[in-house]
């Protein structure tokens, strides 16, 4: 049983059951199956709500909470899809703001199941096309759809005219899969402009392509993808511009000027994931979204197991009083934005850390260290993880005074040193690992 197959309705596991046997086939990349897949059920995306579609390697989720609550705020019944989810596989598909409903879910992972006989799909795929059927079959003004992997051969990537297409932050991560050989595409030896044609993939004629702003050689194969593509481009700081003030956002672009409050999501890197979820709004013409809603949607946005702090609960208790703050981040882009949120938070801080396999553990841990006084590894069950010992090393090689390991969380919480002066204890490394915490202590994202 993979850990992602899990649910308390019977059947719905038994769909789940069927799903957790299904991985990416060896050496298969490419749209085809999902394409045939959708086309056995009809090709429902192509009969969508307009869709914002978001790419990027940190900050994609975060704009889709954005664009969500900004919809919403507008009054507007919006479907979201985003990846991967915490606790509940419900997390992935959410049908006209709320989650998916156990009977609905059971139903259409048949329905796809069933129909992918012979096919031979990734989890991913069937995921994406049962994800299409509930958008497609139920009414709404508007769907907010969130890359996995990559973009260009993300199962989503069948879409044909998104209303906006979106890139968040570039980073290197998925290693393993966005920088293997391939003759379409630049050198691994440049790893961010490739990751930046992979992103651009999801680029689609007349269709907004709205982005970040990104080194001169990114934002230059950006560029040359838009244009092969025929997407209009619209790039931050050349078609709009958006400075965090100490108390505001000052958003301009060509229709005019928007003084914008600044999230309540921690993290000073929020307010770019704001901006460009109001920039993706702003140059699109299919859903309208006025000032007042913009901003409404900007206070009122949360996401889970980003910079969270838990609230009272099982696990809080066997560190209280003190803060427990949750971060899901695991590359370095991600321990940056960790490691200058550090710099404000009350010390000293002491980290519980647990790490997938694929992830760059050395560089996470040097990002962070200078701010922790200590670090306990732990394993994060029913995945592939750093082993705790070589976490705990690599913690100590990049500098934390003490460093152990642990079995699991509990253990972990309970061993943490005496904190006279009290201080912060961080629960980081992986969004498995926060996704197991947030049920440990009884908060299950909705």
């Amino acid at each position: 049983m993979k850990d992602f197959a899990i649910s308390d309705n019977p059947a719905v596991q038994r769909q789940l059951d069927r799903l957790g046997a299904l991985s990416l086939p060896q050496g298969r990349i490419g749209l085809e199956t999902i394409r045939e897949l959708l086309a056995r059920l009809d090709n429902p995306q192509t009969e969508l709500p307009p869709v914002f579609h978001v790419a990027g390697t940190n900050g994609k989720g975060s704009t889709c909470a954005f664009l969500r609550a900004m919809l919403e705020a507008q009054g507007l019944l919006v479907h979201v899809a985003t990846k991967p989810h915490l606790v509940r596989y419900n997390e992935r598909i959410r049908v006209g703001g709320e989650l998916i409903s156990d009977f609905m879910l059971a139903s259409l992972l048949e329905e796809v199941l069933d129909a992918a006989a012979g096919l031979d799909p990734s989890f991913f795929e069937v995921t994406t096309a049962a994800t299409f059927l509930a958008f497609h079959r139920e009414p709404a003004d508007a769907c907010v759809i969130e890359v996995g992997l990559g973009g260009r051969f993300d199962a989503t990537n069948v879409l044909e005219r998104p209303a906006a297409c979106g890139i968040a932050s570039l980073g290197v991560d998925h290693e393993a899969f966005l920088l293997t050989p391939d003759p379409a595409a630049p050198s691994p030896d440049k790893p961010f402009v490739r990751v930046a044609f992979e992103k651009a993939g999801i680029a689609r004629p007349l269709s907004p392509l709205v982005t970040q702003d990104y080194a001169p050689d990114v934002e230059a194969m950006v560029e040359r993808c838009a244009a092969l593509a025929g997407a209009p481009l619209h790039m931050r700081g050349k078609r709009w511009r958006a400075d965090v003030r100490a108390d505001r956002i000052d958003y301009r672009d060509n229709r005019g000027r928007l003084d914008l409050s600044l999230p309540t999501m921690p993290g000073a890197h929020q307010a770019d994931n704001a901006a460009l979820a109001v920039a993706m709004l702003r140059h699109q013409d299919r859903v309208e979204v006025s000032l007042d809603a913009m901003e409404r949607g900007i206070v009122s946005t949360s996401w889970p197991a980003r910079l969270q702090t838990l609230a009272k609960g099982p696990v809080t208790e066997l560190v209280a009083p003190r803060r427990v703050l949750l971060d899901g981040g695991h590359n370095p882009d991600a321990a940056e934005a960790l490691a200058r949120y550090l710099e404000g938070v009350r010390k000293p801080v002491d980290a519980v850390i647990g790490m997938m396999a694929a992830k760059d553990a050395r560089r996470f841990l040097a990002i962070v260290a200078p701010h922790l006084a200590s670090v306990t590894a732990v394993p994060i069950q029913g995945s592939d993880h750093v082993a705790t010992g070589e976490l705990a090393a690599l913690a100590m090689e990049a500098g934390v005074a003490q460093a152990s390991s642990a079995p699991d969380l509990e253990t972990a919480l309970a061993g943490l040193p005496h904190r006279a002066d009290g201080g912060t204890v961080l629960i980081c490394g992986s969004l498995y690992l926060a996704g197991k915490v947030l049920a440990a202590n009884r908060e299950y994202p909705d």
